[in-house]
């Protein structure tokens, strides 16, 4: 029997000739196929080689790795033993097959050792930290920045909006106040019209209402002996006080004999008036009073045949006194320089220098003279000529 080495038959061993398993894996054994040949005795185990040996897990705490087991050469097979030949089986003795049957033995798991070269598969590169920050953050500052564009694109929208709205606004407001002005001359114009139309028709002549308006404009002169009627007329003087008409020939006397002053009386109470200017061919004369009084308003337009008067005065001393008629003609008179006014509204010694008044509460004209032996025969100076004469209407 040879010497040379044996066979491993310690478990787990793997037999001679059989390469030993990857580390790190576990590789279940696998049985020979049975080979033609003599019937052989079966092989005692051999010891194997020391590099062949598989690793053994290291103590707790030690993962390895741990140094490769020595490289060879190793002593070669002893002559005699494998592959046979061997004695003949005894007679009576069963034959074996051929090589013996190893049952599989489980390989336990083994340390990895350090990879060969030529196996090492090398692995991807790890993924620095900050990569996956710089995403986020990237992500972050796009969503960002789109947002803030639509929030640009909404206020940018919303201004437009605003100044077209403001637009139209500002166009409404201009129509409206265009409709309002035409609207306001529209009603100014009517009222006015409304106003004439009041003043021509029948009802608007109305006496009560025209003597009201004016009486407090009308006074009775006191001029030494004689006694006459004077009428408020026009804005007031320059220094505060009232401009009046009346007829130069109520005032005449005194005026010649030196007299300036005269007295108007209204409501019981008597104030002092200056005669200002006189004109005798008109038979106009000019007083003043400081005393504050409202003055009449002068007819734009001369008196026209048909129209309604009323006249006051002071006939015979007697104030406030008015009468009614109309405009009987406008007529050329030998008594006066110019046209006169006729009319038929009853007048006495006492109405001269008294206003004759239309419906609309204007002054016509200045009752002047009046025939005794005839009824309804007045005249009167236009005021048109009394204006023209002196400056104050």
């Amino acid at each position: 029997m040879s010497t040379g080495p044996q066979p491993d038959t310690s478990p787990g061993a793997v037999p001679q000739g059989v390469p030993a398993p990857h580390p790190g894996a576990l590789i279940p054994a696998q049985p020979m196929p049975p080979q033609p040949g003599p019937p052989q005795h079966p092989v005692p185990p051999q010891p194997l080689p020391a590099h062949l040996i598989p690793a053994q897990p290291g103590p707790a705490g030690h993962p390895g790795p741990y140094p490769p087991a020595p490289a060879g050469p190793y002593p070669p097979v002893p002559a005699g033993h494998l592959p046979g030949p061997f004695p003949p089986v005894p007679a009576g003795q069963p034959q074996q097959p051929w090589p013996p049957q190893v049952p599989p033995q489980p390989v336990p798991v083994a340390y990895p050792l350090p990879p060969h070269p030529a196996s090492a598969v090398p692995a991807p590169p790890a993924a620095p930290a900050k990569a996956g920050l710089w995403r986020r953050v990237l992500r972050f500052n796009t969503v960002l920045a789109v947002l803030l564009a639509v929030l640009i694109g909404l206020v940018a929208w919303q201004n437009v909006r605003i100044g077209e709205l403001s637009t139209a606004l500002d166009g409404a407001d201009r129509r409206l106040t265009e409709l309002q002005q035409k609207d306001g001359g529209r009603l100014t114009d009517a009222e006015s019209r409304l106003g004439a139309l009041e003043k021509e028709v029948g009802g608007a002549f109305n006496v009560e209402k025209l003597a009201a308006a004016v009486l407090p404009s009308v006074f009775r002169v006191e001029a030494g002996p004689f006694t006459g009627t004077a009428f408020a007329v026009g804005p007031k003087a320059s220094d505060g006080g009232t401009n009046l008409f009346t007829n130069f020939h109520v005032v005449e006397a005194l005026y010649k004999d030196g007299g300036r002053t005269v007295k108007i009386t209204r409501d019981g109470q008597r104030f002092d008036a200056k005669i200002v200017r006189v004109n005798k061919l008109r038979d106009v004369a000019q007083l003043h009073t400081t005393a504050k009084f409202t003055g009449l308003t002068v007819a734009k337009t001369p008196a026209k045949p048909g129209q309604q008067v009323i006249a006051v005065g002071a006939p015979l001393g007697l104030t406030d006194t008015v009468t009614s008629g109309v405009i009987s003609a406008i007529r050329e008179s030998g008594y006066e320089e110019g046209p006169m006014v006729q009319f038929d509204a009853a007048i006495n010694p006492g109405n001269s220098g008294g206003p004759v008044i239309n419906g609309q509460q204007e002054v016509v004209g200045i009752t002047v003279a009046g025939y005794l032996n005839a009824e309804g025969l007045g005249l009167a100076i236009p005021i048109a000529d009394a204006c023209k004469l002196f400056t104050v209407c």
